[in-house]
Order: structure tokens, then C-alpha cells, then sequence
């Protein structure tokens, strides 16, 4: 009986997707690439779920990125219609709701890509991030270099891209690049933890919060009226949502608000 190489669970409003690859450093082949794709997919449209968590199986690595050894066997990595979705089926794969990353080990080349294509990134102690692709004479192009210096600072981004080098998940934490370093063992309990602290809010508020925070980043900083625009569209949305109503009732009522989701 064939493994799956991606695993996809919904425990209540949580959506959790595991690589399951840990004898190959969940290293992403064209099996994992369509299961994170289609898990995805799933956690979009499914209304019943609120934050997901990506994650790798095993104690040594998150993701290893591609799957160097398949593609040295002349094996393609890229599922049919996946360049659609970019590398691992998240890399240019938006979602307007919350994802957050488990790293539970070495995240290094793609899996840092994948890591920096999440909202949020729980670390163990053992993790580590890196772009490495210029010791191998190639190049971090699935969105790592798009990604990393709009969340480091642009000299210590330059800095990781140009030598290669790793981060510590301490010295990651300090520059902001993650949320939170916990302790190895309690990595996914701590990652639900993060994602119940999302799930308590109001899903239309805050899928509209993330929606605005990335297309505001697109703006060019001499057009910031087109920034306003993007802010007043989705406050007037937001506005108009039974759970904008619910939220002062049930504040006024001191209860805790039952959300529509609409």
C-alpha cells in the first residue's frame, strides 16, 4: 500500500496539511507538490475551517525543498497545471484566509520558501532557515527572493541570500521572521494554540484584515490613494457582514460572539 505524502486532517475549525516525506527530508516531489495544492484547495473552500497549519512529519526537517535526488533521476517534481500554483502548490497559491507554519526542523531552500508563503511561523528549537541555492549554482526562484527582504530587513535578507548561510530559529525570532520559538516537542500544540487565539475572531474581519495588509503591500509608495481604495473597499464589506453586527451585540450583551462567517 503506496504512504501519502501529504496528510490533511480538520480538527473542528483547524485545517493541518503534514508533508509526510521524513526518510527524504519531506523533500517536495510531484506527489507532495499536488497534495499541498489540493489540501489547499480543500481548506479555501470548505467555509467550517478558519486557520490552517502546514507542517513536516518527523524530527529533522520541515522541508528540504525539492526533491533534488528525483530530479537527478531525470524525475519531474512538477505535478500537470502546477506552475499555475508555484512551487509546492503554495508558492503563488494566495489564500484569504490565515495559514500558519509548524517548522519542526531544517527549512532550508524551498522549505523556507514555503515557510515565507505563510502569515505565520511557529518554530521548534531545531528548526533552521536558509536559502542555500547559490551553493548550488542556482537560484531560491520560488519566492524566496521576493519574500525574504519584505520580512527581514533588506541587509540581513542580503545578507542570507548572497552567502547561503542558515538562521538559528532564535536569531529568526529576533529579526521578527518568527512569531514564536517553542520548545520541539510541543511545536503542534502550540501552533493549534496560535491558530485558537485566530479562530476565536470573526472569520469576514479577518479574512478582509489579511486581504488588505497584502494587496496594500503591492501599493507603489506614490500612489497611496490606491491603498485607501483597497482599505474603504473591504471596511465597506466588512461593514455590511452579519458578523459585524454580531460582534457589538454580543459585546453589549456580555457574551462571546457566535459567528456567521458571512
Amino acid at each position: 500500500m503506496t504512504k501519502e505524502k501529504v496528510l490533511y486532517e480538520k480538527r473542528g475549525r483547524i485545517a493541518i496539511i503534514t508533508i509526510n516525506r521524513p526518510e527524504a527530508m519531506n523533500a517536495v516531489d510531484a506527489e507532495v507538490w499536488e497534495g499541498i495544492r489540493t489540501a489547499l484547495e480543500d481548506y479555501a473552500e470548505d467555509s467550517n475551517l478558519w486557520c490552517a497549519i502546514i507542517t513536516g512529519a518527523g524530527d529533522r526537517a520541515f522541508c528540504a525543498g525539492a526533491d533534488l535526488k528525483a530530479v537527478a533521476k531525470g524525475e519531474s517534481i512538477f505535478p500537470e497545471g502546477g506552475e499555475k500554483w508555484g512551487f509546492a502548490g503554495i508558492a503563488q497559491h494566495y489564500i484569504n484566509k490565515p495559514i500558519i507554519a509548524a517548522v519542526n526542523g531544517f527549512a532550508l531552500g524551498g522549505g523556507t520558501e514555503i515557510a515565507l508563503a505563510c502569515d505565520l511561523i511557529v518554530a521548534s528549537e531545531k528548526a533552521a532557515f536558509g536559502l542555500p541555492e547559490v551553493k548550488r549554482g542556482i537560484i531560491a526562484g520560488a519566492g524566496g527572493l521576493l519574500r525574504l527582504p519584505r520580512q527581514l530587513p533588506l541587509k540581513v535578507a542580503m545578507e542570507l541570500i548572497l552567502t547561503g548561510k542558515s538562521m538559528s530559529p532564535q536569531e529568526a525570532s529576533g529579526w521578527g521572521l518568527v512569531n514564536r520559538v517553542v520548545p520541539h516537542a510541543q511545536l503542534l500544540e502550540k501552533a493549534i494554540e496560535l491558530a485558537d487565539e485566530i479562530i476565536v475572531n470573526a472569520p469576514v474581519a479577518v479574512s478582509a484584515s489579511k486581504d488588505i495588509v497584502y494587496r496594500g503591500l503591492d501599493v507603489p509608495l506614490d500612489h497611496p490613494s490606491k491603498a485607501w481604495e483597497i482599505n474603504q473597499e473591504y471596511t465597506s464589506r466588512v461593514m455590511e457582514s452579519q458578523d459585524s453586527k454580531e460582534g457589538p451585540r454580543a459585546f453589549a450583551e456580555k457574551r462571546k460572539p457566535e459567528w456567521a462567517g458571512r
